[in-house]
């Protein structure tokens, strides 16, 4: 575990996570089904009070040294943890007081499965082309069309829907809303994927919402959106790290006690060098997931680019460090149940979801052209493009 930005008792709860992952956790991961919610899981996460401290005391780091332990020892109860969280922080930043007292008491106490429903079958990575239409109906509104790529859909208690209200072009015109499972018109079904996790799709007929659904303001809706992933971003580079790091140490212990070619895999060089490789790519993808988080606590302007940068090097490099351990490890990596084989199907996913590596690297070279294409002169407010000499 790195020493940046942690203090000893960050430490030795990073250490209490790690272990309590292992022995209470996995077990109960180990019977759920794969692509199911996993409900006894998640009432654990309630009851270990590990919920709470998401919603009402966690920092940006905290959710990432969070994310990252539980991934080390239980990539399951990590994203059911992250999976609840991601549909409820809308509700927390920008729900009513009405939203929250009925849903978060729910949450936090490990009842109430979330979703976050924003992917459309031709609106993922290109979140403001969503398409889900709101059409106006009495004092509320109509939503009719599909959302795709869906984690928890289509067993979560209510989601977190972004659809099209028309106030104004493109991501001017989403409103966010809050939709429980059992209204009129909702249905969905369960994708079969690479990674366990559960996810589907959701067709609405018509569902019915009013003003006492929407979360935030009528055509704000994509501001909410953006705000929950500036957040989640960085801690999606955490579950990265957390899942590297076991791969990480699954490779030292195996390459040290492995004899080929008369003697231990670790001193061949090929092999001491790929290790310190992952060791350096694990360690940086920590310290910029840290860096992110610390900026998000801090309130930094340049926020959307550190959480690009965290999510887009960590996820990368956990496919990295998950792949050069399959190698390593040789064929027993490949058997179904071995560590390393459930790492491989977990850690593709992440370059994907919340936004693509492709994504993120569009986020982060507009944030760079824009603050080197101009700086702005507060006294007069004015643009000043910077100089041509400049190095």
């Amino acid at each position: 575990m790195s020493a940046f930005s942690l203090d000893p008792a960050q430490t030795a709860w990073c250490a209490e996570l790690r272990t309590l992952a292992a022995d209470r956790l996995r077990p109960l991961a180990e019977n759920g089904e794969p692509g199911r919610v996993n409900r006894p899981l998640v009432a654990a996460l309630g009851e270990l009070g590990l919920l709470k401290r998401l919603f009402t005391d966690a920092s940006a780091l905290d959710l990432c040294l969070l994310r990252e332990s539980l991934a080390y020892g239980c990539t399951e109860a990590e994203t059911a943890l992250a999976l609840q969280g991601l549909g409820t922080y809308p509700l927390v930043q920008s729900g009513t007081g009405p939203q929250r007292d009925r849903w978060l008491p729910e949450v936090v106490a490990g009842r109430a499965v979330a979703a976050f429903a924003l992917s459309e079958p031709d609106a993922g990575s290109d979140a403001a082309a969503l398409a889900l239409d709101a059409a106006p109906h009495g004092d509320g509104w109509r939503l009719t069309g599909h959302k795709r790529w869906i984690s928890n859909a289509p067993e979560a208690d209510f989601y977190t829907v972004f659809a099209r209200t028309g106030e104004a072009p493109g991501a001017r015109g989403i409103t966010a809303f809050l939709v429980p499972a059992d209204r009129p018109g909702l249905a969905g079904s369960a994708l079969e994927m690479l990674s366990p996790h559960p996810i589907g799709a959701l067709a609405f007929d018509g569902v019915p919402v009013t003003r006492d659904d929407v979360i935030g303001e009528p055509g704000n809706g994509f501001r909410v959106a953006m705000n929950t992933l500036n957040l989640f971003r960085p801690s999606v580079g955490a579950f990265a790290t957390g899942m590297a790091q076991a791969a990480l140490d699954a490779t030292l212990a195996h390459t040290a006690g492995r004899i080929a070619f008369g003697g231990p895999l670790k001193d061949l060089q090929a092999v001491s060098h790929r290790a310190a490789e992952m060791a350096t790519r694990t360690e940086a993808a920590r310290l910029l997931v840290y860096a992110a988080a610390c900026a998000y606590d801090s309130g930094a302007p340049d926020v959307p680019q550190r959480s690009a940068m965290a999510k887009l090097f960590a996820t990368e490099t956990a496919q990295y460090v998950v792949d050069a351990a399959v190698q390593l490890h040789g064929a027993q990596a490949l058997q179904r149940g071995h560590l390393l084989e459930h790492l491989y199907r977990e850690v593709r996913a992440p370059r994907i979801y919340e936004g693509a590596s492709e994504v993120q690297r569009g986020i982060i070279a507009k944030e760079l052209y824009a603050r080197s294409g101009a700086r702005h002169d507060t006294r007069a407010g004015a643009e000043i493009p910077a100089r041509k000499d400049a190095r």
